[in-house]
């Protein structure tokens, strides 16, 4: 899942960036409105948290050029502006949710898993393929009933193939949801990710298998219980 978070406090922004990287999502950080219609206009987002006090537009104004091209994408305003007559601008704009700052980073993340929840969103709270549950809360992975541990960068391709079952994924595709543009993935990074993920699938006994296209992508086949 990757998220694009608009928010002009440089130090507010690396902090609460770390903490939704730390909870599985790819995280693009930008400081601008201007940056944040480039970043959407160039990226495919799951998610757009999107501060309004701007230090180069209105934030509002920024949440209605994406609206404009890019509606399938929720946005959760995040800002200081507590005012019902604010909270119903921004609502009435477009976004769809509002947070006031100062806020716990865990009702954040809360609040991106449930609009990712709704109809049409990314998001379903229990993943099913085969023999493999996965449980998106806790980002916990149970093959045959038995707990499976897997890495970070593994949950995330693990959930990304698994919302996508029997869909082929080209390695761009990989790559745009799993790496911020911060974090550019090295060389044969999808291969070798892919790769690890496969091994341990087959070593805890799943009985869908990642099937390697070659030139064309990745797809999970799910194989039978």
């Amino acid at each position: 899942m990757r998220l694009l978070y608009v928010e002009d406090n440089e130090k507010l922004a690396l902090n609460t960036s770390a903490s939704l990287t730390k909870s599985g999502f790819a995280v693009d950080v930008v400081h601008t409105g201007g940056d944040a219609l480039h970043s959407v206009a160039s990226y495919e987002y799951d998610a757009i948290i999107l501060d309004l006090g701007l230090p180069d537009t209105e934030g509002l104004l920024v949440l209605r050029d994406i609206k404009r091209t890019a509606a399938q994408i929720p946005v959760i305003i995040c800002t200081a502006r507590d005012a019902t007559d604010d909270r119903v601008a921004g609502l009435n704009s477009g976004s769809d949710d509002y947070i006031v700052k100062p806020f716990a980073v865990a009702e954040l993340i809360a609040r991106i898993k449930a609009v990712l929840r709704r109809p049409g969103g990314a998001l379903g709270l229990n993943l099913d393929a085969g023999n493999i549950q996965f449980d998106t809360i806790d980002r916990t992975v149970r093959i045959n009933g038995e707990t499976a541990r897997f890495s970070k960068r593994e949950l995330a391709l693990l959930e990304l193939f698994m919302r996508r079952k029997g869909r082929v994924l080209s390695k761009d595709s990989i790559e745009n949801a799993l790496y911020g543009f911060d974090e550019p993935p090295t060389l044969n990074a999808i291969e070798v990710a892919a790769h690890r993920l496969r091994k341990k699938l087959v070593g805890f006994g799943a009985t869908p298998q990642i099937i390697n296209l070659r030139g064309i992508g990745y797809f999970l086949e799910e194989g039978s219980t």
